[in-house]
């Protein structure tokens, strides 16, 4: 027998057979069976039923399922079972705030739609007063979010489209899920995704990382199966097969041997290369230094970033995705405090997401079931948002999500004399690692800076001294011909950077009972996205892992401390 509380469709976690969302009863029946619906709430909107039983499959551990969640209220409505229940007022009032002050709705009667209407018009005047300018005034933004929604998706990257991809994918039935994606950026000029070098690897040292690069790769070779749209032109996501090659040291070499092992036994296919070998291979490298490397034989090399977001957003759109452009400001929140074995703890519950639209006074309050942290780099401050950290340091309320901005540099520059076609992704004993691009002499690369010399995360400047102080030495002692090159063009970006152990966030948060993470891969996330965002909507829908267990990643490691240590971080 399983009671759904008022007010929600998703749920608690259910531990032992018990749920927690407000102090009130969730429970379980091992097996699936049949959902009793005592009360059950709609998007938290009121509405609800009695004694309807809605057929459910399988148990009810970690995660409840959405799914079943979102079938039962819609059955309910669908059989006249549910009848209108005023919620208490989030601000002190009698109604939810979207209903006072309703942005989207065509006859909204707020602060704001006099003085928007006034500055309508004076932006025309200004407008028309300027002829042949370029310049446009600031206006209203179309394209508001839906005043509700089962999922919203916060961070329009690669990580975000991939969750609301595989969300639509793996739904029990068509349209079973209203999934909107909320990005911030509309240019994307900042995007991490698109400022990245596009690499796929295997080589990592962590079992996990190894089977999700495994599964992208084997996702993005059929890749048109699974993301191609009717009568839209083939996907072609340029991929360039030349492999990963890593250099070890002396100091190094017992610790990349041992990678290699891992890879082997987890189905990658890898080499090891003497001295001697590499030399023959690849008779450009000077292998002063170099103990012993490793090749990257198949699945491995780089593709270009962009083409692989949009093609997971065009899809996702397809399948009845919504998109907004507009920026999340703040969450309107539910609390309780429920004493637990360690103490009284707060757990919380996000009940609307307030969304500002760019270059606008328009705002919308979207009613949501599950809110999923995709910001990347700036998924901490969203979390703050929700409360994540808050709290006095020493207790598990004050828990930050340790993922902060780290800007890295990219670097073009033009070699005529150096290496040719064969050119793998080469990383360096001293971590600086470059590719080939294209086919006429250019080359980009870059290297992590010390944690004493991170840069500024205010701009997205490059500093170009960086690159003749620290990386040209050691690209010229590997590769002697980089003695003569030439720096074309730059750029810089963000990594999530996770500051606890450099590995990926992913699933719910303890205290916010519905909020969900996909974050922190510190730099690898592009080439993982497939099979993250895969993992993800299974944890949604199915309330567990199923491809791949990434209960490893959870949020609960800050918790106890314990990290989980990637050792191949480029």
């Amino acid at each position: 027998m399983v009671r759904i509380p008022t007010q929600s469709l998703l749920v608690g976690v259910v531990q032992s057979g018990k749920g927690r969302h407000g102090g009130r009863g969730l429970e379980a029946c091992p097996g699936g069976g049949v959902v009793w619906l005592e009360a059950i709430g709609y998007h938290g909107d009121g509405v609800w039923g009695r004694g309807l039983p809605v057929p459910v499959s399988g148990p009810r551990v970690g995660l409840p399922c959405l799914a079943d969640m979102i079938r039962a209220g819609r059955l309910c409505r669908g059989l006249g079972l549910l009848r209108p229940h005023p919620l208490p007022d989030p601000a002190g009032g009698s109604a939810p705030p979207s209903r006072r002050l309703r942005t989207g709705h065509p006859q909204r009667r707020d602060l704001f739609s006099d003085l928007e209407k006034e500055i309508v018009k004076f932006q025309k005047k200004l407008k028309e007063s300027l002829p042949g300018s370029d310049w446009d005034p600031v206006g209203t933004t179309k394209g508001l979010p839906p005043e509700r929604a089962d999922v919203v998706i916060v961070g329009g990257g690669v990580m975000g489209w991939s969750v609301a991809y595989w969300l639509k994918a793996l739904e029990p039935h068509r349209d079973a899920l209203r999934v909107v994606v909320i990005e911030k950026d509309p240019t994307y000029s900042q995007a991490s995704t698109v400022l990245s070098v596009g690499g796929i690897r295997q080589q990592f040292s962590l079992p996990e990382n190894i089977q999700m690069s495994l599964y992208s790769a084997f996702f993005l070779r059929t890749i048109n199966e699974h993301l191609g749209v009717v009568n839209e032109p083939p996907i072609d996501i340029q991929f360039n097969p030349s492999g990963y090659l890593f250099l070890a040291s002396e100091d190094g070499a017992a610790v990349l041997e041992e990678n290699v092992h891992i890879q082997r036994a987890e189905g990658a296919k890898v080499s090891l290369l003497s001295p001697a070998q590499l030399k023959k291979k690849y008779p450009w490298i000077n292998t002063d230094g170099v103990a012993v490397a490793s090749y990257g034989l198949e699945n491995e090399g780089w593709f270009d970033p962009w083409s692989l977001l949009n093609a997971f957003r065009r899809k996702a759109m397809s399948m009845g995705v919504f998109q907004c452009f507009g920026e999340v400001m703040s969450f309107t929140i539910s609390s309780r405090e429920i004493m637990e074995p360690e103490g009284e703890l707060t757990y919380s519950r996000i009940n609307y997401v307030r969304v500002q639209m760019p270059n606008s006074l328009e705002y919308q309050l979207v009613e949501c079931s599950l809110v999923v942290n995709a910001a990347g780099a700036w998924s901490q401050k969203l979390a703050e948002m929700a409360s994540v950290g808050i709290g006095p340091p020493d207790t598990q309320e004050g828990i930050k999500l340790p993922v902060e901005p780290r800007k890295r540099y990219v670097f073009v520059w033009h070699c005529p004399d150096g290496p040719g076609l064969d050119c793998p992704m080469l990383v360096d004993t001293t971590g600086a690692y470059f590719r080939r691009e294209g086919v006429g002499g250019n080359y980009l690369g870059s290297l992590s800076p010390a944690e004493e010399e991170e840069p500024d995360i205010q701009d997205l400047e490059v500093d170009h001294d960086f690159f003749q102080e620290k990386i040209w030495p050691y690209l010229a002692h590997r590769v002697p011909v980089f003695e003569s090159l030439k720096v074309k063009s730059a750029w810089a970006g963000y990594y999530d950077y996770n500051t606890f152990d450099q590995n990926a966030v992913l699933g719910l948060h303890p205290l916010v009972e519905n909020m969900v993470f996909i974050t922190g891969f510190s730099g690898h996330g592009l080439q993982q996205s497939p099979a993250a965002g895969r993992a993800m909507a299974e944890l949604i829908l199915e309330g567990k892992f199923k491809t791949i267990n990434m209960e490893k990643f959870s949020f609960n490691r800050f918790v106890s401390g314990e990290q989980v240590l990637e050792r191949n971080i480029v």
